[in-house]
């Protein structure tokens, strides 16, 4: 951020001296002689209005403006203004009287324009390098105040991104000590199994997850680990088909454990203890974006059944709003019979 301001006030001085130079070398080239020698006494004739211009635009930028417009001071601007415009105005007219020698009385058909005219010509010039000023200064500090929304935007969405975390995690290590509960009692061995997968899992929740985005293939690991853990549990009624369509060690960025919430939820949904049941997780990478699909069949919790509450699928729909706004798509739909239940979630990259 200090490296972006610095580049930016080189770039503004840099502007500001180049117009300056522009503007009072203008007054050499009219003063310059067809053998390229300058007349100075013409040339100080010719200095003053750039000179006064030159005063009006850096009283106002470095001091009016940030002082009195700024600090809600308006009038108290405007009548400074007003003051210094006249004052100008008549130092304009005096260095005229000192420098510049007073024209034949023939080179006039008609009487001379009056003084007033000239001192209406150059305050009207001097209203607008004050004018150009404030709109210069207004540009930068709205450029400086949308800066700064941004980086507290980023930074709230940091934090919230970082709570929503260490909400998931808990909630994921919670379903998955049920789960090698539940096998406790009915298989010892699956259950030791089970935690040796589960140590696996907890290496990459408690390190991987804590940076914003991991490479898909580590994401991919870590699903494939909790699919074999998932394995050990279930039933040989329920047929669990994966297909990984990523590149050989893809290194695409993605939100940590993004997907694992869905496929948690097809494993709550999808098995029942009586009947046949599948669950079919497939994640592709493409050129432009990462999709993920699970279709399983439908076999919803009774009200009576406390297990689980939802946080997984919140925790994922503000992540998906945080991490990827405007680059995600996320449906959800039941086939025509309700026995195969839907999940699409696709990342644009």
């Amino acid at each position: 951020m200090t490296h972006t301001n610095r580049n930016n006030r080189l770039l503004e001085i840099s502007i500001h001296v180049f117009c300056w130079i522009l503007f009072f070398g203008f007054p050499i080239i009219m003063t310059q002689s067809d053998n390229g020698s300058i007349d100075w006494k013409a040339f100080m004739r010719f200095i003053i209005v750039p000179a006064s211009l030159f005063a009006i635009f850096y009283v106002n930028y470095f001091l009016l403006i940030p002082k009195l417009l700024f600090n809600e001071h308006k009038k108290k601007f405007l009548a400074v203004n007003a003051v210094l415009t006249i004052f100008m105005s008549l130092t304009i007219r005096w260095w005229n009287d000192m420098h510049v020698p007073a024209p034949p009385p023939d080179m006039f058909r008609h009487t001379p324009p009056s003084q007033i005219v000239f001192m209406i010509r150059d305050a009207a010039s001097m209203i607008f390098s004050a004018g150009l000023s404030v709109a210069i200064r207004l540009s930068i500090r709205w450029n400086e105040t949308e800066l700064a929304r941004r980086e507290a935007v980023k930074s709230m969405t940091e934090a919230e991104l970082k709570n929503l975390r260490n909400q998931l995690n808990p909630h994921f290590l919670l379903n998955t000590l049920n789960n090698i509960y539940a096998l406790v009692a009915i298989d010892t061995d699956k259950a030791q199994q089970a935690i040796q997968e589960l140590s696996k899992l907890l290496r990459y929740v408690l390190y991987d997850n804590q940076s914003m985005y991991v490479p898909l293939k580590k994401e991919t690991d870590f699903i494939r680990n909790y699919i074999e853990l998932m394995r050990i549990r279930v039933s040989e009624d329920v047929n669990i088909e994966t297909n990984f369509r990523v590149k050989d060690n893809s290194q695409t960025p993605v939100a940590p454990l993004i997907f694992i919430s869905l496929i948690e939820n097809a494993f709550k949904h999808g098995i029942s203890p009586t009947g046949q049941s599948f669950i079919k997780i497939t994640i592709e990478e493409n050129e432009d974006n990462i999709v993920c699909t699970i279709q399983n069949s439908n076999h919803p919790k009774s009200t009576a059944d406390k297990s689980g509450s939802g946080i997984g699928l919140e925790q994922v729909s503000k992540r998906l709003e945080l991490l990827y706004p405007d680059r995600h798509e996320w449906k959800c739909w039941l086939s025509d019979n309700g026995n195969v239940y839907n999940s699409c979630i696709k990342l644009k990259l």
